[in-house]
C-alpha cells in the first residue's frame, strides 16, 4: 500500500463559535440575528467553493441550526448531486434558538450533557436530520463522544459508520493557555484513526466483539511533538490553527506544509498508509478577522492549504475520501491488533528533538529520544477503563484516558526539587557513580520483523570517573502482545573486565492531570516462586527486593490496571513507595553486567479483573 488520505470536513454552523461575541460589539445575544446567519453561511460556501475548485470532494456535517435554514439544506443537497459531497450530521453546532428554547441551557457540548439529555439531543437532531434529506446520515462527530453516547447512536441509527471522536492531548495543556475557562478535557486518545471500543472511546478495540461499530478519526491532525510540549490548539493541519500559534511571517507559513509531509511520512511506519484531515467551522473565517489575523490572511490561508493538497493528488500523492469513503477503506485495510506507529521530528523549534509514538488496543506510548530513550507518557489501553462522562457521572468534564506515565503533568526525569517523576528509564551504576540515560541523547531508526516493530536507538556513551561504556538500546513491539521489550546492548567498555549494575526502573502513577490522585489501595510486589514481598501502599517510603527473582508488579485498583516487569536474564526486583510529597511508585529490575553483555526486559498493561 501507498496511500495518503484526505479527509475535508465542513460545516455550516449558523451560529459559529465564538461569532456571537466577536460580530456582537456588545448587542444583547441574539443568535437569530440575520447578519450573522448571513455571513456564516458565506463564509461557509466560501470554504465549499474552494475545496471544489480544486476539484476535492467534502464531508457536510450539518449542523442542528442548519438544519432549520433552507438555504443551507438546499446547498447540501446541491453539492452532494454536483460534487459528491458526501452529508454527514455533527453534534457540534447545537446553539440555536429552537435548541435553547427546547433544553433551556447555554450548554452546547454533546458529552457533558447528562445520558438522558443526551438520547434527547441524539434522536432530536438525528430525526430533523431526516426530516430534511429523506435518510439517515453515514457519519457524524463532536470534539469528543463518550462510549455510551456511541453505542446509542449505533444502535439508533446503524448507517453512521465513521465519527469524529476525540481531539488529540486537548487536556490541562489547553485548558491553561485558555486562561482556565476551556473545560474540555480529553488527553490520551489515538492521534490516527481507531477503531473505539464499546468500554471506552479512547481504547481501540481488541476484537469484534469489543468493536463499538465505528471508525473513529480525530479532531484535526496535530503536530506529534508541539501538541504533547504545548496547546494542541496552535498546531495542527487546520490553516487557521497555524495562523493562531503566531507561525508564519509575511503571509507565508512553511509549518503548515511541512506539518502536511510529516503525516505523509507516516507512511513509512504504517505499510503505507497514512491520514490527514481538516476539519473546519465558519467561525475560523470570520470577517472581522481571527488571531490577530485579517480576514484576507485567513481566505489566504485556507486557499493556499488547499491548492498544496490538490498539487500532492496532482503528483499521485494523495486522494481524498468522503468520511464514510474513508470508514469503508479502513474497514476493508486495518485490523484490529495493527498498531499505529510514528517517529516524529521537531519542525517548529529547530531542536533536533525526536518522538515515537506507539498504540494498539493494548496501550499507547511515547519514547523521548532526546531523553535517551525514556517512556515518557503510557496509557493502559488494555483495561478499556469505563469512563463515562457529562452531568450525573463522576466526570462532568474530564474525559481523558488515565496515564501511568506522563511527563508533562508528573515531571518525568526532570523534577524541581525532591521526589521523582513519572519516567520508565535505565540507570548505570559504577563505583558509587550513577547516570540515567535520561541524560543521553540519541536517534531512532524503525524497522520491521515480521509483526514485530523495531525502534534501534544510536548507540550513547557514559563517562564515570574511570570507566567509559557504550550502551544501545532496542524496543521491540510485538503486535497482539501488549508488552514492550527492551533491550540494553553492552557494546564497549573501556576497562573490559570491569562490572556495571543496570537498573531498569518504572517509575508511574495514575491520573488524567496533574493533580495527584489517593494511591491508598495500591499494591506493589515483587518476587520469585520462593519467596514474594508485597506493600500497600500508605505513602510510607518502604522498599523491597527479591533476589533471582521472577518480575515486579503494580495493581491499580482504581483504574483496574496492573502493570508487570520482568527479564529474561536473572535479576534482583525491587519495588518502591512514594510518599506525599512525592506520590508515585518504582518497580525495578537490577543486574550486574560485563562488557558485551545484554539485559533483555519487558514492561506489560493488563486489565486487573
Amino acid at each position: 500500500m501507498d496511500r495518503f488520505i484526505l479527509n475535508i470536513i465542513h460545516r455550516p454552523e449558523m451560529v459559529p463559535e465564538y461569532a456571537e461575541k466577536v460580530t456582537g460589539h456588545g448587542k444583547e445575544e441574539d443568535l437569530s440575528r440575520d447578519s450573522l446567519l448571513t455571513e456564516s453561511l458565506d463564509i461557509f460556501k466560501t470554504q465549499q467553493s474552494i475545496a471544489h475548485k480544486h476539484g476535492f470532494k467534502t464531508t457536510i456535517q450539518m449542523t442542528y441550526a442548519s438544519l432549520f435554514n433552507e438555504e443551507a439544506v438546499q446547498l447540501a443537497k446541491e453539492h452532494h448531486e454536483t460534487y459528491g459531497d458526501e452529508i454527514g450530521l455533527t453534534l457540534l453546532g447545537l446553539p440555536c434558538e429552537e435548541f435553547h428554547e427546547k433544553y433551556k441551557t447555554k450548554d452546547f457540548c454533546i458529552w457533558m450533557f447528562s445520558m438522558e439529555d443526551k438520547k434527547a439531543i441524539v434522536t432530536d437532531v438525528f430525526e430533523k436530520f431526516h426530516d430534511r434529506f429523506g435518510f439517515y446520515p453515514q457519519s457524524t462527530g463532536s470534539y469528543y463522544m463518550d462510549a455510551p453516547l456511541i453505542q446509542y447512536i449505533k444502535t439508533q441509527y446503524p448507517t453512521v459508520k465513521c465519527a469524529v471522536a476525540t481531539c488529540w492531548e486537548e487536556g490541562p495543556k489547553a485548558y491553561h493557555t485558555c486562561n482556565n475557562s476551556w473545560y474540555t478535557l480529553f488527553d490520551g486518545g489515538p492521534w490516527n484513526p481507531w477503531i473505539p471500543s464499546k468500554q471506552n472511546t479512547h481504547a481501540p478495540a481488541e476484537n469484534e466483539e469489543q468493536d463499538a461499530g465505528i471508525v473513529a478519526i480525530p479532531h484535526l491532525s496535530r503536530d506529534l511533538i508541539a501538541c504533547f510540549d504545548g496547546n494542541g490548539s496552535n498546531f495542527g493541519t487546520h490553516p487557521q490553527n497555524v495562523l493562531r500559534g503566531m507561525i508564519y511571517h509575511d503571509g507565508q507559513y512553511p509549518y503548515l506544509y511541512n506539518l502536511i509531509d510529516q503525516y505523509r511520512h507516516l507512511k513509512r511506519y504504517n505499510r503505507g498508509y497514512a491520514y490527514n484531515m481538516m476539519f473546519v467551522g465558519p467561525g475560523w473565517m470570520n470577517k472581522m478577522g481571527r488571531w490577530e489575523a485579517p480576514y484576507e490572511l485567513l481566505l489566504k490561508s485556507y486557499e493556499d492549504a488547499m491548492a498544496y493538497y490538490a498539487q500532492l493528488r496532482e503528483q499521485g500523492e494523495l486522494e481524498d475520501m468522503t468520511m464514510a469513503e474513508f470508514a469503508d477503506f479502513f474497514r476493508e485495510t486495518k485490523t484490529y491488533t495493527r498498531p499505529e506507529c510514528a517517529i516524529w521530528r521537531d519542525i517548529l523549534y529547530g531542536s533536533e528533538k525526536q518522538l515515537f509514538w506507539y498504540a494498539d488496543p493494548y496501550l499507547r506510548t511515547c519514547i523521548d529520544m532526546n531523553q535517551g530513550g525514556a517512556l515518557v507518557d503510557l496509557r493502559p489501553y488494555a483495561a478499556k477503563i469505563e469512563w463515562e462522562v457529562g452531568i450525573g457521572t463522576r466526570h462532568v468534564q474530564d474525559a481523558s484516558y488515565p496515564f501511568l506515565i506522563q511527563e508533562k503533568y508528573r515531571a518525568g526525569y526532570f523534577t524541581h526539587y525532591a521526589g521523582e517523576g513519572t519516567v520508565k528509564s535505565c540507570k548505570v551504576v559504577y563505583n558509587g557513580e550513577e547516570v540515567d540515560l535520561c541524560l543521553c541523547r540519541t536517534k531512532a531508526h524503525f524497522s520491521e520483523d515480521g509483526d514485530t516493530r523495531i525502534l534501534t536507538l544510536d548507540p550513547v556513551e557514559i563517562e564515570f570517573h574511570d570507566l567509559s561504556v557504550v550502551i544501545q538500546t532496542i524496543f521491540r513491539f510485538q503486535e497482539g502482545s501488549s508488552a514492550i521489550g527492551i533491550e540494553r546492548h553492552i557494546l564497549e567498555m573501556s576497562c573490559p573486565e570491569a562490572e556495571i549494575e543496570l537498573l531498569e526502573y518504572f517509575t508511574g502513577c495514575y491520573g488524567t492531570t496533574e493533580y495527584p490522585e489517593d494511591m491508598t489501595g495500591i499494591v506493589l510486589s515483587c518476587g520469585s516462586p520462593e519467596e514474594e514481598k508485597r506493600i500497600e501502599y500508605a505513602y510510607k517510603c518502604r522498599e523491597e527486593e527479591v533476589e533471582d527473582a521472577k518480575e515486579a508488579s503494580v495493581l491499580i485498583p482504581q483504574i483496574h490496571t496492573r502493570a508487570r516487569v520482568w527479564a529474561e536474564e536473572e535479576v534482583s526486583a525491587y519495588i518502591r513507595e512514594g510518599y506525599a510529597f512525592s506520590p508515585m511508585y518504582t518497580l525495578g529490575l537490577k543486574k550486574t553486567m560485563k562488557n558485551k553483555e545484554v539485559l533483555r526486559s519487558w514492561l506489560k498493561v493488563e486489565k486487573a479483573d
